[in-house]
């Protein structure tokens, strides 16, 4: 079953199928019966560069999975933008209050045109009581997306911008021609000023060694 996005077609369609089973591939066998099964409950759709998915006070009732484009995860402190997070593709996006009736404190924003598989709670619960095998693939890949989570928090906590900056390059050198400066400054923790200082004093080291 599909949701059509504004210029979601058919072909793009067996395009996003091919990436999904090439991701859960990662983590199980995939056998004709899971095929079908994430062939039937497969919801698509896409949104314009801007659109917000997410906004403070909203009670959240989807979670997402990319299978194109970026989408920013941040929060308005006195008046100000800071960025959370950046999700691109292959990355699953779930809000801290999904599926609950607690306000978001987040904004989730399209910062590109996305495409992307959507899940809700109604969907999830008919899904894995038809499909167990994929309610039990869903628990081992949250599983591992939240150690990866984990361990990233507590680099990033330990670490300081520069640090941040050299490991986003190394890990996610996408963002940088991706992302405007100043929402990657923000994700940093540094005002935009300091991450060009920054970028300035890699580059000097570079040239000298």
């Amino acid at each position: 079953m599909l949701i059509y996005g504004n210029r979601i077609v058919a072909k793009t369609y067996l395009i996003v199928k091919k990436e999904i089973l090439k991701y859960l591939s990662k983590y199980t066998k995939i056998t004709n019966e899971l095929e079908n099964a994430i062939t039937e409950n497969t919801f698509i759709k896409s949104f314009n560069k801007g659109t917000m998915l997410l906004s403070e006070g909203d009670v959240s009732t989807e979670c997402y999975f990319l299978l194109k484009g970026c989408v920013r995860s941040y929060i308005i402190e006195k008046g100000e933008e800071k960025t959370v997070e950046f999700y691109t593709e292959e990355q699953v996006v779930t809000p801290s209050n999904y599926g609950k009736s607690t306000p978001s404190n987040y904004y989730l924003e399209c910062i590109e045109n996305v495409i992307v598989s959507v899940g809700n709670p109604k969907l999830e619960e008919e899904t894995f009581q038809k499909y167990p095998q994929l309610e039990s693939l869903s628990r081992v890949i949250a599983e591992i997306i939240m150690a990866k989570n984990q361990d990233s928090f507590a680099k990033f906590k330990t670490s300081n911008p520069e640090e941040r900056y050299l490991d986003m390059l190394k890990t996610r050198p996408e963002l940088i021609q991706r992302v405007p400066q100043y929402q990657i400054a923000s994700y940093l923790g540094v005002k935009p000023e300091s991450l060009s200082r920054i970028r300035k004093r890699i580059f000097d080291k570079k040239v000298i060694s």
